[in-house]
């Protein structure tokens, strides 16, 4: 029989098997299918479905759901991709960001401050929407995910995502010119490859060969975005659609 396409393959299950938290053989023998479990959200992330969509190959799609939201509060996920980002080619940073929009049933969570904005929820001509925002490794995996209302400016959330990180070259488009990021890319003792923006009184040269190798990040956001729940947003709490996007994060380095 062929194998599942929304289906781990055996090589990417070893390099997340050790990772699972829960459902290890207890006297009763194993509690459930860690394997299952992952492939299940992962067919809930490319498919973009309601959780009673589940097909039943996966089991009760109400266990599946409650296991997923303990995995939330638990960070299980930032866990994943936290080791596999230990493997991270960090010659080079890019950094970027994609916004998606939200589906109306995005709105209206219960929350007891901050509304819209504490969801990471952003009203714009477009509709409501939300911008991950993104650092990745000299391969293009991503090795830092944030989020953010839609119509934030991308360089409120750069300081957080090279935070850390020592790369040789960080890249972002000329969005990101701005004298105190590209300070803090010096104080690590970075190359900072940034276009200038047009309005800059005294521009600075940067690496344009350099600057090509940027579509990286791109390129991320474009495989991102082959999940459906992902590519729009139906949770109405940050903390679950930010757990979908980790898990496609994870999905794009086992790859």
């Amino acid at each position: 029989m062929a194998q599942d396409i929304d289906a781990l393959r055996d090589d990417q299950w070893d390099r997340l098997r050790d990772m699972i938290p829960g459902g290890r053989a207890g006297q009763r023998g194993p509690r459930c299918d860690n394997r299952r479990f992952v492939d299940a959200l992962l067919w809930m992330a490319r498919s973009g479905g309601r959780w009673r969509d589940l097909p039943e190959r996966f089991g009760s799609y109400d266990t599946v759901k409650r296991r997923y939201y303990r995995w939330i509060e638990r960070g299980a996920l930032d866990g994943f991709l936290e080791a596999l980002t230990k493997e991270a080619d960090l010659e080079w940073l890019m950094i970027d960001s994609t916004i998606v929009r939200a589906h109306q049933h995005a709105a209206g969570a219960r929350v007891a401050k901050g509304g819209l904005d504490a969801q990471g929820l952003g009203r714009s001509r477009g509709g409501l929407s939300t911008k991950i925002h993104v650092a990745t490794d000299a391969l293009g995996n991503p090795v830092r995910v944030l989020f953010s209302p839609g119509q934030r400016n991308d360089i409120t959330q750069a300081h957080a995502l090279i935070e850390g990180f020592e790369p040789d070259a960080v890249m972002a488009d000329k969005g990101y010119d701005a004298d105190h990021l590209r300070a803090a890319i010096d104080q690590i003792e970075a190359e900072p490859v940034i276009p200038p923006k047009s309005n800059r009184k005294m521009p600075r040269d940067y690496d344009r060969a350099l600057y090509k190798e940027r579509n990286l990040v791109e390129r991320f956001f474009n495989k991102i975005k082959h999940f459906r729940r992902i590519a729009t947003r139906y949770d109405k709490l940050l903390a679950n659609y930010r757990g979908f996007v980790i898990l496609a994060a994870v999905a794009i380095i086992l790859r």
